[in-house]
């Protein structure tokens, strides 16, 4: 994350720097038709149909040409080099047919793939420079749903046959390209390309990587959402990134070149990273006090402190710093009950006070009827002075801690979060990570973060995470920390390619003088560089067996198969939404099961790419509320219809699927349908919009019979139709 701040920093500072001067003899008009004139010949662009024709000049590393030509309904812009490299293009053209109410739910993508390929291929070759190549892979793991016809593909460009940090997306639809972008070398670092050769020794490259390798011991988490803890070997917190530049064999500390770098950008950005965020029920609030709805709330519950009980109470307790502080706001949200956590009410208290010029805030929420403190966090400008060293905040910290908390038993586990000092400023808190320690060993996943503010000592930011029911595994017959460290390294290989690394700017280059001007000593240059890579994800190594642990989330999504298909007839359907990644998680789909909303819900909400188990996924937890805004989004059902172990009816299913694609208004006008079903007859009058629409779809045929339960395999059948309508 970090590294994609500074690179999304560093953009945002190129944009601030002068054009580079011209050559003497090219005017501005002369530049600007020569480069149009590259453009339509390397697209072979016909662009008589078009109206209108403008431009600009946008200053970065080199100029960059916006070229857009607009008609009748239709326009197209173009980005360009000055040598005429496009580096990106839009397409647009007005399309008569009527916008669906319900865009958002998807259809299986039109056939014709290959042909789309052989147009984003033969665009491809127009535009990429020689050594530049691009691989169009399919998406991995399954085929692409999607709201309207066309093709895309995005990925890195090869440079020299060998791979580059830079990235390109295209996409192609109704024949032709209507989307391209590209990260170029010479917008994207300095010192253009270097030669492919790598004369350093990669077997010393791999043998010096390794050797930085470190792994540090703890807790973790069997597995997501257990409540037993098991003893691993993971990632040293805060350990450095390596790198070994193939043609010299040095080793390069890339994490602290970064920082060498960082410290020119995170002086432009001001320190926006401070910012504290707003809880929902804030935005929604006056500075008065409470909205209506919340004062509702509020009437409702019984023991609730009043916001003047709460701040009284916060401001008795001296380590919270609110002296000088006025109070702004306090809103209430009522946290639902969870399985295993009884329900409760939180209110946020948020202050605020202006200390020479400058605004400070400092948000505290608390369990309204208790009073308890549950978090806090503040925000202030950095370059703040400060009076406390590390050691004094850190002693602030353990002091509050053990007040706040005292029957945990917590050991520091990490003294910041990744946010070295900056130079010339700094930012204005302190933080350090406390974890839950057992048999001497932490465990992060209980943990407390605090930090505390640099100018006064007080509490700057507060959160927790706490499980009593927490079981551990011994501590005994672990393999060595060497063991660990072999068995790590062996999960990777070393890998020739081009990486971003931060060099030395020197004034020799035009490119680069301009950074300096900017007060920038470094920047990101293409290096060809040797670095520990590999395919698959792992997490630590097992201390027990001495294993690598694969990751068990955030790993690419994998096609759905199930073993229990056999002789239903729903067998095609549901096998064709699982090419796509829709359907159900854990091997089985259970085609003959009566089924419920709660399973239609994630169902349906399989479509975004994130398939659920719905017989181990508990009630409450957060992948079933998510599956349930996911519904709610689509219009599959409202909030107030919620009723997770209702099994459902056929004209259930295949009403929610019909408002879900956006149908619901057209199937609810009266007296206009008529469907020719053996049992018509029997469809009240009320459905029988839902059943012609239907009929009409082919979610039913022959016989609706809406009043029978319906079964998983008949709902996946009905939504395969849904999906193959036209969007």
């Amino acid at each position: 994350m970090k590294r994609l701040l500074s690179l999304t920093l560093a953009a945002a500072l190129l944009a601030a720097l002068t054009l580079p001067t011209a050559a003497a003899e090219d005017s501005q008009d002369a530049r600007l038709a020569k480069v149009t004139a590259q453009v339509k010949k390397a697209l072979g662009l016909d662009t008589e149909s078009y109206e209108t024709f403008h431009s600009g000049l946008n200053g970065g590393l080199v100029p960059v040409w916006e070229l857009s030509w607009e008609g009748d309904r239709r326009s197209l812009s173009v980005s360009a080099l000055e040598d005429g490299t496009v580096v990106s293009l839009y397409r647009w053209e007005y399309d008569p047919s009527p916008g669906d109410v319900r865009a958002a739910f998807p259809t299986f993508p039109e056939s014709g793939g290959e042909g789309d390929r052989e147009i984003a291929e033969d665009f491809l070759s127009r535009v990429l420079r020689a050594g530049e190549t691009v691989e169009l892979k399919d998406r991995e793991g399954g085929l692409s749903l999607g709201s309207a016809s066309g093709s895309s593909w995005s990925g890195t460009v090869t440079l020299n046959g060998l791979p580059s940090p830079l990235h390109y997306s295209i996409r192609v639809e109704n024949g032709v390209v209507e989307h391209f972008d590209r990260d170029v070398p010479e917008g994207a670092a300095v010192g253009g390309v270097p030669s492919p050769d790598a004369p350093a020794d990669a077997a010393k490259a791999r043998e010096d990587l390794e050797g930085t390798l470190k792994l540090q011991l703890e807790y973790v988490l069997a597995k997501p959402g257990d409540t037993r803890a098991v003893l691993r070997y993971v990632p040293e917190k805060g350990a450095h990134d390596f790198l070994v530049d193939a043609k010299t064999g040095e080793l390069l500390d890339l994490t602290e070149l970064e920082e060498k770098m960082d410290r020119r950008i995170a002086l432009t950005a001001g320190g926006a990273d401070n910012a504290a965020p707003m809880a929902k029920s804030e935005m929604a609030a006056d500075e008065a006090g409470l909205t209506r709805a919340e004062q509702e709330g509020v009437a409702q519950m019984e023991g609730v402190l009043s916001q003047e009980a709460l701040d009284k109470a916060l401001r008795a307790q001296s380590a919270y710093g609110l002296r000088g502080y006025a109070l702004t706001n306090a809103s209430y949200e009522t946290v639902p009950a969870k399985e295993g956590q009884e329900g409760k009410v939180s209110c946020t208290l948020r202050y605020a006070r202006t200390d020479g010029g400058e605004r400070l805030t400092r948000n505290i929420t608390v369990n309204a009827k208790t009073g308890d403190v549950e978090s806090v966090w503040s925000s202030a400008p950095y370059g703040r002075e400060k009076k406390l060293t590390e050691e004094d905040a850190l002693k602030k910290a353990e002091a509050f801690l053990k007040a706040y908390r005292p029957d945990w038993d917590l050991t520091l586990y990490q003294r910041d979060d990744g946010v070295r000092p900056l130079r010339g400023t700094d930012r204005p808190d302190r933080p350090f990570t406390f974890a839950r320690e057992v048999n001497g060993l932490p465990f992060p996943a209980n943990a407390a973060s605090i930090s505390i503010d640099a100018s006064d000592g007080s509490v700057y930011s507060l959160s927790s995470s706490w499980d009593e029911k927490m079981t551990f595994d011994d501590a005994g017959g672990m393999v060595s920390m060497e063991t660990a460290l072999g068995a790590w390294a062996g999960t990777y290989a070393p890998d020739l390619a081009y990486r971003n690394v931060p060099q030395k700017l020197v004034k020799a280059d035009p490119a680069q003088a301009k950074l300096m001007e900017q007060d920038m000593e470094y920047y990101y240059g293409l290096r060809l560089t040797y670095a520990l890579e590999r395919t698959e994800r792992y997490e630590g190594v097992d201390a027990k067996t001495g294993e690598p642990v694969r990751e068990t989330q955030g790993s690419a999504r994998e096609a759905l198969t199930y073993t229990d298909l056999s002789g239903s007839a729903a067998k095609a359907d549901i096998e064709k939404l699982a090419g796509y990644g829709a359907g159900y998680a854990g091997g089985k789909f259970r085609p003959a099961k009566n089924i419920t909303q709660w399973e239609l819900v994630a169902l349906v909400s399989s479509l975004r790419g994130a398939p659920l188990d719905p017989e181990t996924v508990k009630k409450e937890s957060d992948g079933r509320e998510s599956a349930y805004y996911d519904a709610y989004r689509l219009g599959l059902l409202r909030s107030s219809e919620r009723d997770d172990d209702a099994v459902l009816s056929r004209a259930d299913v295949a009403r929610m699927l019909l408002n879900a694609a956006g149908y619901g208004p057209a199937a609810r006008l009266g007296g206009i349908y008529r469907c020719d079903y053996a049992d018509k007859s029997s469809i009240p009058e009320a459905e029988l919009g839902y059943a012609a629409l239907a009929q009409a779809l082919g979610l039913a045929s022959g016989t609706y019979a809406g009043a029978r339960t319906a079964t998983r395999g008949e709902a996946a059948s009905m939504l395969c139709r849904m999906l193959e309508r036209e969007a």
